[in-house]
């Protein structure tokens, strides 16, 4: 299954932030570590495309607040298809050099 980079980039501030892997807090992260700026809207329309091919799931957290969050974390799924993204790049990145 392939992903494009915006899908793995927030798949993986969604596993790095666990419990609290909601839009702005996705948002932030991909800002702080890999230094994209994206906007909430953007990151849910990922979030929303993820969900519907099976790669990540959501639950409410009314806990929080008078507003619930749309909650994220990995499927199994998803985690096969970003162990695969990975496996894929290092293969790709094997034996090159720069001129």
């Amino acid at each position: 299954m392939s992903l494009g980079d915006l899908q793995q980039v927030v798949m993986l501030a969604v596993t790095r932030l666990g419990t609290d892997a909601y839009g702005a807090a996705i948002r932030d992260e991909l800002r702080r570590v890999a230094g994209r700026s994206v906007s909430v809207p953007t990151v849910y329309v990922t979030l929303v495309r993820l969900e519907e091919r099976g790669l990540v799931r959501s639950r409410a957290d009314e806990g929080r607040g008078s507003r619930a969050r749309r909650v994220f974390s990995l499927t199994d799924r998803g985690w096969a298809a970003l162990e695969d993204a990975r496996d894929t790049m290092d293969r790709m990145w094997a034996g090159v050099s720069r001129p």
